[in-house]
């Protein structure tokens, strides 16, 4: 479920509590969770809305819309979407989703931890693991661009690798998932625990 940023930042502060969406059936299940731009949120209600027009000013409030119809309108216009490369049209269901903020992004610690020599070791499978596929390897590639070229545009590396963009940041969360790098609102930095695995990997014996 795409939650926004400024969305995000009011569920941690208690501001939203709930959000709308067009779906054909639900897409969250209660008691399951979603890492956000504000840390991780969990879903403790999913219930159908059978009539659109006995939306409330406080439920509509408490989704971050201005008013019940604002948010009809919101809904509406989901309706009739066109769908892009991230998702869908709205379907013919509209659920109500109630959310609360229960804590902090883990990998924001784990970017800072610097790894064992086990560890090392487990995230130089995990990587492979990452990299086997018919493309070829592709993760030190990527971590070692991203050092060199710390907040400069995604777009930059898409080009220089003859990719598409939303591919490859997909793949960037794979490794910030992992620890190892940071997101910025314009590129990436590598994180301290980014930069000893590479520098790790690139000791005589990982050459």
């Amino acid at each position: 479920m795409l939650i926004s940023k400024p969305i995000a930042e009011a569920i941690r502060e208690g501001r939203v509590t709930a959000q709308f969406r067009r779906w054909d059936v639900p897409r969250v299940k209660v008691g399951g969770t979603q890492l956000t731009a504000a840390g991780l949120i969990q879903f403790t209600k999913v219930t159908q809305v059978r009539d659109i027009e006995k939306i409330s000013d406080r439920a509509a409030r408490a989704a971050g819309m201005k008013n019940a119809e604002a948010l009809k309108t919101a809904l509406r216009k989901a309706a009739n979407r066109t769908p892009t490369a991230r998702g869908g049209k709205g379907g013919d269901k509209i659920f109500r989703i109630d959310v609360a903020w229960v804590g902090e992004d883990e990998r924001i610690e784990l970017r800072q931890t610097m790894p064992s020599d086990a560890e090392l070791v487990q995230l130089e499978a995990k990587l492979a693991r990452l990299d086997a596929r018919e493309s070829g390897p592709w993760t030190r590639e990527i971590l070692e661009w991203i050092r060199a070229n710390p907040r400069v545009v995604s777009k930059e590396l898409a080009a220089l690798r003859q990719v598409e963009l939303l591919p490859m940041k997909i793949d960037i969360r794979k490794l910030k998932a992992l620890g190892l790098t940071i997101s910025h609102e314009v590129g990436y930095e590598l994180s301290p625990r980014g930069n000893a695995y590479l520098n790790w990997i690139a000791t005589s014996s990982h050459d």
